[in-house]
């Protein structure tokens, strides 16, 4: 019997698919609809999809691979793989996106940055990627590790130079439209002011991205401000909001301090009055559905959760998410 659990996801999920526009076949004959069509296809609900990582060492990699099975379970719309820009981590990125296009039948999107790369380099990497069968992106500019310069010389500097390049291999390897690319959008924490956040969103779009996801935050405000003022400066990119499981506040206080985006007094305050681990989850979880909430109201056409490989927080909000929408009493949010 199938559980509540997944009927919420596979329900949308059975629609057949065709081979039409925005659809490619897999080398096992399965049908995959690009991550953008299931963006611009009215659907009736959401998409949600599940952000991992991939196992840093081999001792790591049976616990990643249970994560991808269970989350796979609930027929998710599509995962993401993030990057690592050094070489054993770019090759278990491509490794983690192989198997899940070999093994599953969840559309995996793999994460590119510009970070410690050449042209040539991140040109011959997309190759490889869409000979493998790869045909949705996620576009970043990334980050320097350790310091070092963000750019190496003959590299690119800005995301939406990574996006024309996908574009310029997708036509010598496809002929033509037939990768999905999504960039990056900040509703809040970044060093720019909002205007240049957007001025960077209408760019990428420029250049060919098919919709966006957001990085983290902790306000719907936040999200429909972005999105508001997106629109008003002409980009039409779809948004899709990424949400975190507020349910380990380690977890969330180390992101506030690589993101710069504080997480709300009253989140931690609710974590740190939990008197056990499974009352702390929960709480958490209802936080996280209260947020998920927001943004499917003011718009979102999508969720996105990072998972950090935590396979359970992500299918507790999942499961949260299916029944009706909570009567909630808003909450007056301050940040340390």
């Amino acid at each position: 019997m199938q559980s509540g659990r997944e009927s919420w996801l596979v329900d949308a999920a059975a629609t057949p698919r065709s081979t039409g526009a925005g659809a490619s076949a897999r080398s096992d004959g399965r049908v995959s609809l690009s991550t953008a069509s299931l963006l611009t296809v009215p659907r009736g609900r959401p998409t949600v999809s599940f952000e991992l990582y991939p196992p840093r060492t081999p001792a790591a990699a049976a616990a990643a691979w249970e994560t991808v099975e269970r989350l796979a379970a609930a027929a998710p719309d599509f995962f993401s793989v993030t990057y690592g820009a050094s070489g054993s981590a770019r090759d278990a990125s491509r490794q983690l996106v192989q198997r899940i296009l070999a093994e599953t039948s969840v559309t995996p999107i793999a994460h590119l940055t510009c970070v410690d790369s050449t042209r040539e380099e991140l040109r011959q990497l997309v190759r490889e990627l869409v000979d493998d069968g790869v045909r949705d992106f996620l576009a970043l500019r990334g980050d320097p590790p350790d310091g070092r310069p963000a750019t190496r010389p003959g590299g690119l500097s800005r995301s939406s130079q990574l996006v024309a390049l996908i574009r310029d291999v997708e036509r010598e390897r496809l002929g033509g439209r037939g990768l999905s690319i999504a960039v990056a959008a900040y509703p809040a924490g970044t060093s720019h002011t909002r205007a240049q956040d957007v001025a960077a969103l209408l760019e990428k779009q420029e250049a060919g991205a098919d919709y966006a996801i957001t990085q983290v935050f902790y306000d719907p405000a936040a999200y429909a401000d972005l999105v508001a003022e997106a629109r008003a400066a002409g980009v039409h990119l779809p948004v899709v909001a990424g949400i975190i499981p507020l349910t380990e506040p380690r977890r969330l206080t180390r992101l506030a301090a690589l993101t710069g985006v504080p997480v709300p007094d009253d989140v931690l305050d609710l974590l740190a009055a939990a008197p056990d681990d499974e009352e702390r989850h929960r709480v958490g979880v209802a936080a996280t559905v209260r947020l998920a909430e927001g943004v499917i109201a003011a718009g979102a056409p999508g969720l996105h959760v990072f998972t950090f490989n935590q396979y359970r927080p992500a299918l507790d909000v999942v499961e949260r998410l299916r029944r009706p929408l909570a009567h909630t009493r808003p909450i007056t949010r301050t940040t340390r």
